[in-house]
């Protein structure tokens, strides 16, 4: 069963309109952020992927009709270390995944915090998901679907169990937030609008071309 919208490499798609949107991963440390993007962007799996420092930066699109797609993802790490770093990766997104491990409690109640604090700090526009990640692990599983999913619309988040390792439901979890995303919004007087909405870079390209590669 095919969809109709899918991961295309970047720069293949075949489409009549560009949109490009900030997207953030948040969550403890260890519960595979890095696996899902690195699962997402180049169809991989590390059995053994190092901790991410800081943060990493990548680049995929996705095909919704006749619009591509680009999410500009931003990978933050996990360690408490970080934390005071992560507003300054999603101040300004469109989009927010936050990755809780399905066999770890204590990882679901951290990725509740970081729900809160981007409801309360991120643009009031912000598509949040909910990721179960390790679904491929669901023996120890230690959160219980219902119960993930009954928080998620409890909260307005889209919610998804996710592995990294089988490749489940990852590109659908990007396909559903390209989907959510506003890609033909008027745009609006209010000076903080363009940092809540996403760029059309068709007709920025005519103009300068690497201005979207310029940040």
């Amino acid at each position: 069963m095919t969809s109709r919208g899918a991961a295309r490499p970047n720069g293949q798609a075949q489409a009549s309109k560009i949109c490009q949107f900030k997207l953030v991963l948040l969550g403890e440390s260890a519960v595979g952020k890095s696996s899902l993007v690195l699962r997402f962007v180049k169809g991989q799996f590390h059995e053994y992927q190092e901790s991410t420092i800081g943060a990493a930066f990548l680049t995929q699109s996705v095909c919704l009709d006749d619009t591509t797609v680009k999410f500009e993802i931003w990978d933050t790490a996990g360690q408490e270390r970080y934390h005071s770093l992560a507003p300054m990766y999603y101040r300004g997104a469109q989009a927010a995944i936050v990755v809780y491990d399905i066999t770890n409690q204590e990882t679901f109640a951290r990725a509740k915090t970081w729900v809160k604090e981007l409801q309360r700090q991120a643009s009031p526009s912000i598509v949040i998901a909910l990721a179960g990640n390790k679904a491929d692990l669901a023996s120890k599983r230690m959160v219980e679907y219902e119960e993930a999913q009954a928080y998620a619309d409890d909260n307005s988040l889209l919610f998804m169990e996710t592995s990294a390792k089988t490749a489940m439901n990852v590109n659908d979890l990007f396909l559903a937030i390209a989907k959510k995303l506003p890609k033909s919004e008027p745009q609006s007087t209010s000076g903080a609008a363009g940092r809540s909405r996403g760029v059309d870079l068709h007709e920025q390209s005519q103009q300068n071309k690497s201005q979207c590669c310029s940040n």
